[in-house]
């Protein structure tokens, strides 16, 4: 269905470029302790979720563990899935939490190019971030999402599942709308 969506917009059927991103999300008291954690970092007590997308913002990979993973390690898992899954894809945008031994193994492991895309020197407050903006629209389209919004699933898998079948909705929107996007009044 990806495919589809990617040729109904004019582009390849398989991405070259894609994007990673982490997103700490709070967890019920339904998710086992052994699966969640904490992010001292965003103060947020349950899981993470690790995508990766193309530049259209499509899902490609995901991954979700306990929110005390580090994005580095974290991220080793859905790069792997990429690479295996989309040999096309080459290049893959991360902001700074993904720096450091993530970039020297995905170039040696994976033979594939991590680029952190970093803030504007002095730059103060919230800014749209230059090619990494479709990630975190995806992470904007899962959540809307009222069961994603936080993580009630027993099982890992189960959240990946969750955010799996929430994209083929937004597949769906996307290829049976017709034509742009248009808000009522």
């Amino acid at each position: 269905m990806r495919a589809k969506v990617r040729e109904a917009d004019g582009r390849d059927t398989e991405p070259s470029a894609a994007l990673i991103d982490s997103q700490s999300v709070r967890a019920a008291d339904t998710v086992p302790t052994e699966t969640s954690g904490y992010d001292a970092g965003k103060k947020t007590k349950g899981r993470k979720r690790f995508i990766v997308t193309d530049t259209l913002g499509l899902l490609l990979a995901v991954h979700v563990v306990a929110a005390s993973v580090q994005d580095r390690d974290g991220a080793k898992r859905p790069l792997l899935w990429t690479r295996l899954d989309h040999p096309t894809v080459r290049l893959i945008w991360a902001d700074q939490g993904f720096a450091g031994r993530l970039v020297a193994w995905a170039e040696e492991i994976l033979g594939r190019t991590v680029e952190i895309v970093r803030k504007q020197p002095g730059q103060r407050g919230f800014q749209v971030q230059p090619k990494r903006w479709a990630v975190e629209r995806t992470f904007s389209w899962i959540t809307m999402r009222r069961r994603l919004a936080c993580d009630y699933e027993r099982s890992p898998a189960h959240s990946e599942t969750m955010i799996r079948w929430a994209m083929t909705d937004v597949m769906l929107r996307r290829l049976t709308r017709g034509g742009p996007a248009v808000r009522a009044g």
